[in-house]
């Protein structure tokens, strides 16, 4: 018996059983939710605070992030778009169909962060038109921030719960 397989006997490789997996769920869920626009929640908490240069820096930074989101959208959309379907869709397929573990857990992380980037274009373009700066635009980024959260929060209710209907289902001498 070689390393490699006393390795795999002894550690389940499977995603939904894997401790790396959840790990990498909550780490990114934390970073989206701490990154709104671009722009880190303390800052726009200090914002909120003070009416001074911090408030000043946090307009900039989600001024500069939102032209960068909506060039990035104006430009280059469409074609972003059909990329994003045309991976999630394989991935579908793949976990779905042909039922790899591996590509549903990807499936469950790329499908919610895909809605969390058409709702960053939509507040990027409400800020725009709107011309938001001081409280309503920290008004918008806190509701930006409570809806990626909610996202967050179902996504990690049906993956948990597509996770352990994949380990129950599965037998523990990988049948």
């Amino acid at each position: 018996m070689d390393w490699y397989s006393t390795v795999f006997e002894m550690i389940d490789m499977r995603s939904f059983s894997n401790l790396w997996f959840w790990i990498a769920l909550a780490v990114m869920w934390s970073t989206v939710n701490h990154w709104v626009l671009g722009v880190p929640w303390d800052m726009i908490l200090r914002a909120r605070r003070d009416d001074g240069e911090a408030r000043h820096d946090m307009q900039d930074l989600v001024r500069i992030n939102v032209n960068r989101i909506l060039y990035i959208s104006d430009e280059t959309g469409v074609l972003l778009t059909g990329f994003v379907f045309f991976l999630l869709t394989g991935l579908a397929l793949l976990g779905f169909v042909y039922d790899r573990e591996f590509a549903q857990a990807l499936f469950l992380m790329g499908l919610p962060l895909s809605i969390v980037g058409a709702v960053v274009t939509r507040t990027a373009r409400i800020i725009r038109r709107d011309s938001l700066q001081g409280d309503p635009l920290i008004k918008r980024l806190r509701r930006h921030r409570m809806i990626t959260q909610i996202i967050g929060v179902i996504s990690i209710f049906v993956t948990a719960m597509w996770g352990m209907l994949q380990n129950f289902t599965s037998s523990a001498l990988g049948g």
